[in-house]
Order: structure tokens, then C-alpha cells, then sequence
């Protein structure tokens, strides 16, 4: 039987790389989305979709950079690998 803490590390380190890759989409489609526009003139339709594409990006990738962080950090930690100082 797998360690609870270990179990639930695990899970949060898929919900991460799932919400980063796609708050990455999302941002890739925003540029996309914005290269299109400038090229054929922006529309409301795609001035909307680059906005979405960036509010929902920021909202989801955020989270997750900031939890990937906290895991990284706390498998540094219960291996016993000393943080880095800084100068």
C-alpha cells in the first residue's frame, strides 16, 4: 500500500503538468490567435478568443506553477538535498 503523502504528491504533480500544459496552449493559441489578427485585421471574434485564451490561461497556469514549485521543493526537502543559497 502506497504511502498517503507519496500517493497524494503524485496526484497533484498530474493535475500540474496537465493544468501547465494546457495554460501553455492556451497562451500559444492567444499568440496564434494574435499573429492571425494582425495579419486579417482584428475582429471582435478574435479579439474575444485572445482574451479568453489569455484570462483562462493566466487563472489555470498560475496554480500550477506555483504547486509544481511546492512539490519540486518538497521532494528536495524529504530527500535531504539542501536548498540553494542565494547571494
Amino acid at each position: 500500500m502506497p504511502d498517503t503523502v507519496d500517493a497524494r504528491r503524485a496526484m497533484i504533480s498530474r493535475a500540474v503538468k496537465i493544468g501547465k500544459r494546457l495554460g501553455y496552449i492556451l497562451f500559444f493559441a492567444a499568440c496564434v490567435l494574435f499573429v492571425v489578427g494582425f495579419a486579417n485585421g482584428f475582429t471582435v471574434p478574435i479579439t474575444s478568443t485572445i482574451t479568453a485564451c489569455m484570462a483562462v490561461g493566466s487563472v489555470i497556469l498560475a496554480p500550477a506553477i506555483v504547486f509544481d514549485y511546492g512539490v519540486k521543493k518538497a521532494v528536495r526537502e524529504e530527500l535531504g538535498i539542501p536548498r540553494k543559497r542565494r547571494m
